[in-house]
């Protein structure tokens, strides 16, 4: 059995990682870096497991790709707005008549526009350059602000580092799904047990990554094909902690108000048709299923702040 994720190995799959490192599998499951634009399609065709934006999986649905979602990586976005702290931009409202860089149709363009609108802001104000989403690009002063995943970011140590102002969608009532699990429709129903064991493993992969950074960085950092930086890599596990490990919140968990949200602003960047019900893409079930049979999995004791 395939679990495929969309991109390199790095902190956004350390709980896949962890997971099949540390043996939380109790199936045979072999784990895949697989970056395409068909990524859902791929998942789908081999039968397989896979983790992708939640973004990009309801529009795969959308197209008639028969795959279902069963849980959430990220429980919300890692998309978010960069400006320099030097510039005094701060927030949404700062960016009006400024130069914003952005990579076209990708997740961070249609959740900006749909905070943007949600704030009532004049989007036909705002300059936004394709392609300059970088953050070189940002140093040099091509743009203003650029869209960019939280974990993305340069960190203290880098010699690219300046510090910067973060202005985050979910500050501002945008929640969506940011990266999700999900299984071609015939996995789901052919073998509906081990996605409920591999759902579980994801869950103490997740639980170990963030129970200790000194036990789980080594053994991520050694996870990939070329070894990760362990700095880079803690860096990036702080960043995205929030998206994972909500204050209050259980690993995995999604609801229905953030699938709505997600689908709404996809209509209303006019990106595709609902020609699939979320209630036939997204199940709740297995979830649900795991956090009853196994309690302990949402035990608060191991969220205690990092040790």
């Amino acid at each position: 059995m395939k679990l495929l994720l969309d991109g390199p190995h790095g902190a956004r799959f350390a709980g896949e990682l962890s997971a099949s490192r540390q043996s939380y599998f109790s199936s045979r499951i072999e784990l895949a870096a697989q970056s395409d634009p068909d990524f859902v399609q791929i998942v789908a065709r081999q039968h397989a497991i896979g983790v992708t934006s939640g973004h990009k999986f309801l529009l795969a649905t959308w197209r008639g790709v028969p795959v279902t979602a069963f849980a959430a990586s990220f429980l919300d976005t890692s998309v978010a707005i960069f400006t320099l702290e030097s510039s005094g931009l701060r927030r949404p409202a700062d960016l009006v008549g400024k130069r914003v860089g952005y990579r076209r149709a990708s997740e961070g363009d249609v959740v900006f526009d749909a905070m943007m609108a949600q704030l009532g802001l004049p989007r036909s104000q705002i300059t936004k350059v394709a392609d300059r989403d970088s953050f070189d690009a940002l140093r040099a002063g091509e743009v203003d602000a650029i869209i960019a995943a939280i974990d993305a970011q340069p960190d203290p140590t880098s010699s690219a580092f300046v510090k910067l102002n973060v202005i985050k969608p979910q500050d501002y009532g945008i929640h969506v799904p940011g990266l999700v699990y999900f299984a071609s429709n015939a996995l789901v129903h052919e073998q509906p047990s081990t996605i409920a064991d591999v759902l579980q493993g994801l869950i103490r992969g997740w639980q170990f990554t963030y129970a200790d950074y000194a036990r789980s960085v080594p053994v991520l950092a050694g996870a990939g094909p070329g070894s990760l930086n362990p700095e880079r890599l803690r860096f990036e596990l702080q960043q995205q902690r929030p998206l994972v490990l909500p204050t209050g919140g259980r690993i995995g968990d999604y609801d229905e108000s953030r699938w709505r949200t997600l689908r709404d602003i996809l209509l209303f960047a006019k990106l595709g048709e609902e020609d699939v019900p979320l209630a036939q893409t997204v199940n709740y079930q297995f979830l649900r299923d795991v956090y009853r049979r196994s309690p302990d999995l949402a035990a608060p004791g191991a969220w205690s702040e990092e040790k």
